[in-house]
């Protein structure tokens, strides 16, 4: 196996994980800013307030995106199936 099929499988990997991970991670940023911002205007600082909401967001996010998130992982892992046997020696 050379080094530049490792490479390649990895960057893939990393690309795929950030892929899945982003429209979870960029819901929970946008609503972690939003009850910041609320909590700023208000005053109110209750450490509950900040996680229920992110919570929910990325539950709504994964149900949302999920099956996209779904796919994207199933080509993936066939790419990688397809690729497997010029990696056996």
């Amino acid at each position: 196996m050379s080094q530049e099929l490792v490479v390649t499988i990895g960057r893939e990997a990393l690309v795929t994980v950030l892929l899945l991970a982003a429209p979870a991670l960029g819901l929970s940023l946008a609503t972690g800013l939003i009850v910041s911002i609320f909590q700023a205007t208000t005053q109110i600082h209750e450490q509950t307030l900040v996680f229920v909401p992110k919570i929910v967001a990325v539950l709504v996010a994964i149900g949302i995106f999920g099956e996209w998130m779904l796919t994207q992982l199933l080509e993936y892992t066939r790419r990688l199936y397809a690729v497997l046997p010029t990696l056996l020696p």
